[in-house]
C-alpha cells in the first residue's frame, strides 16, 4: 500500500471581510514586493553606485508591480493558453480566475528595469543586480501559495512525503511547489547572499546573471517532478513548457555572468610590471 501525506486543508482565502476576499496568492505577491523593497533599501549601502538611493527604490516599487502583474498575465496568455484566450479575449484580464507565468513576470520586470534605468539615467546592471538579489523572496512566497492552493502539483510518486492533492486524483504526488520554493527561493537566495558578501556587487551584471542561471537550473530540475499542464503536456524531446522557457534563462544568465566578469577584468588597472 502506497504511503501518502494528507493535504493540509487550508482555505485559499486568507482574509474575508464582507464582500472583500483576499487570497493567500495575493498576499504572496504583496509580501514578495514589500520585503523585496525593504531589502533593496538596506542594500543601497552596499551598491557601488551612489545613484541608487532609497528614493529610487521607493519609486521603482510601482514599476516592478506593473511588470510582475502585466508580464505575468500576458506571459501565461501567450506561453500557456494562447488559443483559449484568442477565442475568449474578455478573460485575459480576469486574473482572479488564476493564470500567471513566472517567465512572463520576469520579462515584465526586465522591461521595467530597462525603462526605469533609461528614464532616470541609472546604471542598468547595478540596478538589476539588487532587484535580482531580492527576487527569490517573492518566488519563495509564490510557491508556498501554490501549495496552499493545491495547484501546480507534482507527478505521481511513491516517496514517503508524497501528498494527495484535492484536484490531483487518488494518487500521492510530489509536492513540487515546495521543491521549487526551496530551489528557486531559499537556496538561490542563499547563493546570491554569499556572492554579495564576497563583493560581487562590485562586478555589475554578475548577480543578475547568476540569478537567471540559478532560476533556470532550478526550474529545469523541478519540472522533472512537476505535472505538466494538462492542455499542453510534454513537448519536444519530452520537455515541458516550463523547461523550454527556462533553458534560454540558463544560457543567457551564464553568458551575462561570464561577460560581466570579463568586462571587470578588462577594466582593471594594469599592474606596474605589466606597463
Amino acid at each position: 500500500m502506497m504511503f501518502a501525506l494528507a493535504f493540509p486543508q487550508i482555505d485559499p482565502i486568507a482574509i474575508e471581510i464582507g464582500p472583500i476576499a483576499i487570497r493567500w496568492y495575493a498576499l504572496a505577491y504583496i509580501a514578495g514586493l514589500i520585503l523585496g523593497w525593504r531589502v533593496c533599501l538596506r542594500m543601497t549601502k552596499l551598491s557601488p553606485s551612489k545613484a541608487l538611493t532609497t528614493q529610487v527604490f521607493d519609486d521603482f516599487v510601482f514599476w516592478a508591480t506593473l511588470g510582475v502583474l502585466l508580464g505575468g498575465r500576458l506571459g501565461y496568455v501567450l506561453f500557456y493558453n494562447p488559443i483559449f484566450f484568442f477565442e475568449n479575449p474578455g478573460k485575459i484580464f480576469m486574473v482572479w480566475q488564476g493564470g500567471m507565468s513566472f517567465h512572463g513576470g520576469m520579462l515584465g520586470v526586465v522591461m521595467a528595469i530597462i525603462l526605469f534605468a533609461w528614464k532616470r539615467g541609472l546604471p542598468l546592471f547595478a540596478l538589476s543586480d539588487l532587484i535580482a538579489f531580492v527576487a527569490p523572496i517573492g518566488l519563495f512566497f509564490g510557491r508556498i501559495a501554490n501549495f496552499i492552493n493545491g495547484e501546480l502539483y507534482g507527478r505521481p510518486t511513491d516517496v514517503a512525503w508524497g501528498v494527495v492533492f484535492p484536484g490531483g486524483g487518488p494518487l500521492p504526488r510530489h509536492p513540487s511547489q515546495l521543491y521549487e520554493a526551496g530551489m528557486e527561493g531559499l537556496i538561490l537566495f542563499i547563493l546570491l547572499l554569499l556572492l554579495v558578501r564576497s563583493g560581487s556587487l562590485a562586478k555589475p551584471g554578475v548577480i543578475s546573471g547568476i540569478f537567471l542561471a540559478g532560476y533556470g537550473l532550478g526550474r529545469l530540475i523541478a519540472e522533472f517532478f512537476r505535472e505538466p499542464d494538462a492542455h499542453i503536456g510534454f513537448l519536444v524531446g519530452g520537455l515541458t513548457m516550463g523547461q523550454i522557457l527556462s533553458l534560454p534563462m540558463l544560457v543567457c544568465g551564464l553568458g551575462l555572468a561570464v561577460w560581466s566578469l570579463r568586462q571587470q577584468r578588462a577594466s582593471a588597472p594594469t599592474s606596474a610590471h605589466e606597463r
